[in-house]
């Protein structure tokens, strides 16, 4: 089923792309949401002649989108997360976490224009932002493990239990319970 798109759906196309989708999807979620329209012949005549006559408004959109790409392109983010000893984070850090650093650097960035799988190792990972359906920026992402030091008690802790394994075996212990 060809539907014409109203407004962005990441993962389908943009707005006033025509798409080829599955017929459910296209009769029971974009028609009803007022997300698409069936791509008639009608249809397709009227997206052309909208087209023509916005051909300048969506000249001025890219030249925009292409300025906030310029903002971010040499962005690097850190971002902190609490890690446990084999270096998986607990929880995950995802396109929201992106977007809040982003807002702390000054870069208003919805989290829906963000492309990324959640995170769930420390390591370096690449968020895609797309501004436009030509414009989209990779922005570098390490997640690090929360403040440096979490690193060096994580060590203390393996050694820990090893320190306490002979100290549970004493005879002594055991021997104090049975003379009462």
């Amino acid at each position: 089923m060809e539907i014409i798109l109203k407004e962005d759906i990441i993962g389908l196309g943009f707005k006033n792309d025509i798409v080829n989708v599955k017929s459910g999807y296209g009769r029971n979620y974009l028609i009803p949401q007022g997300k698409g329209v069936i791509a008639s012949p009608a249809a397709k005549k009227v997206l052309a002649e909208n087209l023509r006559q916005q051909a300048h408004k969506l000249a001025a959109q890219k030249a925009a989108a292409e300025q906030r790409a310029e903002a971010i392109k040499d962005v690097a983010l850190v971002i902190e997360a609490k890690v446990s000893a084999t270096g998986v984070t607990y929880g995950s850090v995802g396109k929201a976490q992106v977007a809040e650093a982003l807002q702390k650097l000054g870069h208003d960035i919805d989290r829906k224009i963000i492309i990324m799988k959640d995170i769930k190792k420390v390591g370096d990972y690449i968020a895609t932002v797309n501004f436009h359906k030509e414009v989209i920026v990779e922005v570098p992402v390490k997640v690090v493990a929360e403040g440096g030091e979490a690193e060096a008690p994580a060590e203390v802790v393996e050694e820990a239990p090893v320190a306490e394994a002979p100290v549970v075996e004493e005879a002594p212990a055991a021997e104090a319970p049975t003379e009462e």
